[in-house]
């Protein structure tokens, strides 16, 4: 085997075996940063066609509560004014039964309730279409409001379906003193009264470095855990990293890692007992948000029998000094 085919195969190894978050390598700034600290990707898509821009099954399913029933009501209102345009297009007086209704609204705000009824398939009696245009009219109202509703309680089940998990990070990471070394540390707690089980961690560090050319690129470096695997969690969590001189944070400062832009990319997955089904969540900490020389305190206590997790302490910590 010649030299350039040996070197050429070696490249492939040193590139199937280097590490990648889905990222890539390439860099254009300094300050971007790769994921947000509410686990969404920083990441925005241009040249989408429409139908995966607006993707509404996924926006209805994951946007605030608050929206979703404005959404829900704004479309209800909105197909009850079409329908009650086409009533007092046909004219009010095919409609049997309205004079009563309209004594006190407006002619088209009595088509309006009227449609209103069909549409829900409540159908008070007190108002009913005349003709063949206007009994076809609230035929098809009939069936748009049976799948509408079909459809809102599609989407009310798969909101209150889908696992939502609800951990909480601590504000910033730690470098503290840890066994006769330094760690890096962060804490987690899962809010939520349900429970999460077997839940892993993953923590990469993500910086920009320059390769052989001088080019500046992103590398990534799995960072090892003092454990990233719990059956149980119930409590809290602060997980450590320690920096020993195999770790790729070791001798690092808070200037080198402001130069390189240094993120910290976490993925936590784990089984909710509940629903039976797998919860992911992703957070991140930029250089910025890391803490030298402090290290957290405890927030589990006991009281009688049991215990008590104050989560108003997640982010305490305090004073320590960093080991040499």
């Amino acid at each position: 085997m010649s030299k350039k085919v040996g070197a050429k195969i070696s490249k492939l190894e040193e590139e199937r075996n280097r590490k990648d978050s889905g990222f890539g390598t390439a860099t254009t700034s300094t300050r971007a940063r790769l994921i947000l600290p509410d686990g969404s990707f920083n990441v925005k898509r241009k040249g989408q066609s429409f139908s995966a821009w607006l993707n509404l099954y996924h926006r209805m399913i994951t946007m605030p509560v608050f929206e979703f029933v404005l959404v829900i009501a704004l479309s209800y209102f909105v197909v009850n004014l079409v329908f009650a345009g086409m009533y007092y297009w046909i004219g009010i007086e095919h409609l049997s039964g309205i004079d009563e209704q309209t004594q006190f609204v407006s002619p088209f705000w009595g088509a309006f309730f009227f449609s209103s009824q069909t549409l829900t398939t409540v159908g008070y009696g007190h108002i009913s279409p005349l003709g063949s245009l206007t009994n076809a009219v609230a035929a098809v109202e009939a069936l748009v409001g049976l799948m509408m509703f079909a459809l809102i309680t599609g989407l009310v089940y798969g909101r209150f379906s889908t696992p939502s998990p609800k951990i909480l990070f601590s504000r910033n990471i730690l470098v503290s003193p840890y066994l006769d070394m330094n760690g890096l540390m962060f804490r987690m707690i899962n809010e939520r009264n349900s429970h999460l089980i077997n839940v892993k961690v993953n923590v990469m560090m993500s910086r920009n470095e320059k390769d052989e050319t001088g080019k500046l690129t992103r590398k990534y470096y799995n960072l090892a855990l003092e454990r990233d695997f719990i059956q149980f969690f119930s409590t809290s969590w602060t997980v450590v990293h320690p920096i020993t001189p195999d770790s790729p944070f070791f001798e690092e400062t808070p200037e080198k890692m402001a130069a390189s832009d240094t993120e910290i990319l976490i993925a936590v997955e784990g089984m909710n007992d509940a629903y039976s089904d797998s919860v992911h969540v992703r957070t991140s900490y930029l250089y910025n948000e890391f803490v030298w020389g402090r290290k957290f305190v405890p927030i589990l206590s006991e009281k009688g029998t049991g215990y008590i997790i104050d989560l108003d302490k997640i982010n305490d910590s305090i004073e320590a000094s960093l080991n040499s």
